[in-house]
């Protein structure tokens, strides 16, 4: 199995974490949740020489979107994902952006809208995509079992959840999905999420407050 590379670059004003994640071997790979500041992660990319195949959404919320439309355009390369349930969030994407001061966003449509059970990859290494609605209704988790790694978004974080008061949030899904998709994939399975620090299973299973009975 080839040796999966990732380097975190915080962007937008909410520090969200986009994400390249590559082949260590052959320097191909992906964009994650490019939410803003294109100039920075262009920079990212050609600093680390990496080919980059397509860009990854893990979910629709604009400060995880914003940059997509103009990123495609630069790279020349396809869209994949969120779940096709935010597609209300990503056609209301100029709208939301300007209310939330971020200037002319332009909306786009995925190149391939993804579900859970999809064949997916990165770099032609393998991940399973698990469909993990609450924090919004088409939020997805990116999970590659022998190297034991996910790419959650906004779903789970280090010692708390993502929020579930925005439109198409719940708590109780929220938290239903943490625990019958997550938790399940074992204590050892480290993460990488949409804001702050990285983490894994076993620690947010043992003091996460949101997940204790």
């Amino acid at each position: 199995m080839p040796s999966l590379k990732a380097a975190i670059i915080p962007v937008t004003p909410l520090e969200q974490n986009c994400t390249l994640i590559w082949d260590d071997e052959t320097k191909t790979g992906a964009v994650i949740d490019p939410g803003g500041d294109v100039g920075r992660i262009r920079s990212g990319i050609e600093e680390l020489g990496l080919t980059i195949e397509k860009i990854v959404l893990t979910h629709g919320h604009f400060d995880h979107i914003g940059g997509v439309a103009e990123l495609r355009a630069l790279l020349d390369v396809p869209v994949e994902g969120p779940h096709r349930a935010d597609e209300p969030l990503i056609a209301n994407l100029p709208a939301i952006a300007e209310q939330y001061g971020l200037g002319t966003v332009e909306s786009f449509t995925p190149d391939r809208w993804l579900d859970e059970g999809d064949d997916f990859d990165i770099a032609g290494i393998p991940f399973e995509i698990l469909h993990c609605p609450g924090h919004s209704p088409g939020s997805l988790v990116f999970f590659q079992k022998d190297q034991r790694f996910a790419l959650v978004g906004d779903v789970l974080f280090r010692g708390s959840v993502g929020r579930a008061d925005l439109p198409g949030g719940d708590m109780d899904t929220l938290i239903n999905s943490i625990r019958t998709k997550l938790l399940v994939l074992g204590d050892d399975v480290g993460f990488i999420c949409g804001h702050g620090p990285t983490s894994n299973i076993g620690d947010e299973r043992a003091s996460n407050p949101f997940l204790q009975d």
